[in-house]
């Protein structure tokens, strides 16, 4: 049974500091494949090469499969053709069509060419498909009995079947193998029959997922199911292949990382980046459009100058007001896109949606637009550079306050659902484009506001 004792991160990596290689290796050679993983995934570019060379022949293939970003690049760019395609013979397909996915086209099929047949084959399948659908993911490691086949056959094929990932059912298929059932292995296990027929025992009411069904559509299925493993099919039903739930743990985890790095205006590419100029090129696009938006703030500050200088009290409420749009906005619009995410959002009303979003949004922004006017009463009284009375300038405020906020909440909602519908990641509505908006819309609002009252109450 492979260790699981919790590393010593620290100590280890202070050891490799230091090149203290003999205790090094006497530790690595103890821990599990996915920990000595993370402690070269977190160590120094110029220690990966030396870390992976200590680890145990017999865990290469585990731990080459569980390293991410640049220490990936780094051991497999140390590493011959000849030696990539002994370790990888002994990874899962799904594992080694990842990482071949992302070698040089030349570099892969060379690996592939030196692999055996039938490891190869296997490998070369799964990378016909996009590598972010069911396609991509799955294993092509399946039971597939016919439907007159016998429970003590599938219990046989079971016990000599050859794959690291476990097995929790039988795949029923017709004669031209196409997916009618399954059979629970524990099912077959307490039948006491064993002539029996596996048609008999096979479930009808099954999930199964598309070879090209996208793989964030695939872990919402396991999800909402329950499932631990889940069959993968053709266009026309032929059982190729399945995802299991440590696909769909990583699946989860990519689609996470990528929208959090969307609502920051960035992009998950830069996890994998070292180099400073490369990760400025990844985060200046989004900065760029800030910038844009910044243009047409100060345009629509500059149009309005003359108007507001009349009131000059009244800047001093234009951050705030722009401020709790935005807030809104990104509330609204994140509530939407995790709505999307998770499926929710199907075969529900998109009027009854943004109905429900422009009712919070003006009920939040009624409280907050009462206590806006209140303060903007007291500050405005303290000042006696106005000629308008508290009164009018705290009700300047608060009606800028709750239609800027109803706005931000109808609009943040709208965008996402409109992306989803037009097939764009709704995720980048909640980055930089609902913020700018927000900002631009709130600063018009207000003025239009604030020039509107001030031409009723001269």
């Amino acid at each position: 049974m492979m260790p699981h004792r919790q590393p010593p991160e620290i100590d280890v990596l202070d050891l490799i500091d230091d090149e203290e290689w003999p205790q090094v290796a006497s530790i690595l050679a103890d821990l599990h494949p996915a920990d000595i993983a993370e402690i070269i995934n977190r160590a120094s570019s110029d220690a990966h090469e030396k870390l992976f060379a200590m680890v145990l022949t017999d865990l290469k293939a585990d731990v080459l499969s569980e390293l991410k970003g640049i220490a990936g690049e780094d051991i497999l760019e140390s590493l011959s053709e000849l030696e990539i395609s002994t370790i990888v013979q002994d990874m899962a397909p799904d594992d080694a069509a990842d990482m071949l996915a992302d070698l040089p086209d030349e570099r892969s099929e060379q690996i592939l060419d030196l692999m055996k047949k039938e490891d190869s084959e296997d490998v070369r399948e799964l990378l016909k498909y996009e590598e972010d659908t069911a396609g991509g993911i799955m294993t092509p490691d399946v039971v597939a009995m016919k439907e007159n086949q016998t429970v003590a056959e599938a219990i046989h094929e079971i016990a000599y079947f050859e794959t690291d990932e476990p097995l929790y059912n039988v795949n029923v298929v017709d004669h031209g193998d196409v997916l009618t059932g399954f059979v629970d292995i524990w099912e077959l296990l307490r039948e006491r029959d064993k002539g029996r027929p596996l048609r008999d025992l096979a479930e009808r009411d099954f999930v199964a997922a598309t070879v090209d069904m996208d793989q964030e559509e695939v872990a919402h299925l396991l999800s909402k199911y329950h499932l631990t493993a889940i069959p993968v099919v053709d266009n026309i039903g032929t059982l190729v292949g399945r995802v299991t739930a440590d696909d769909v743990i990583d699946v989860i985890e990519e689609e996470a990382s990528e929208d959090i790095f969307r609502l920051a205006g960035s992009d998950d590419i830069e996890l994998e980046q070292s180099s400073i100029f490369r990760t400025c090129l990844v985060r200046l696009p989004w900065l760029f459009i800030t910038l844009f938006g910044g243009f047409i703030t100060s345009a629509v500050m500059s149009r309005y100058q003359a108007s507001i200088s009349e009131i000059i009290i009244l800047a001093a409420f234009v951050p705030v007001v722009m401020a709790m749009g935005g807030n809104t906005g990104i509330q609204s619009s994140t509530l939407i896109v995790r709505s999307i995410a998770l499926g929710s959002l199907k075969g529900r009303s998109v009027a009854r949606i943004l109905l429900k979003e422009i009712m919070v949004g003006a009920l939040m922004g009624l409280a907050c637009s009462a206590i806006i006017g209140i303060w903007a009463h007291i500050f405005s009284g303290m000042s006696k550079t106005s000629t308008f009375t508290p009164f009018q300038i705290s009700t300047v405020v608060a009606v800028a306050m709750f239609c800027a906020m109803t706005f931000a909440a109808t609009a943040g909602a709208l965008v996402p659902i409109v992306l989803n519908r037009l097939r764009i990641d709704a995720a980048v509505a909640s980055g930089p484009f609902v913020t700018i908006m927000n900002d631009i819309t709130a600063l018009l609002i207000y003025f239009a506001v604030t020039v509107t009252f001030v031409n009723a109450f001269a």
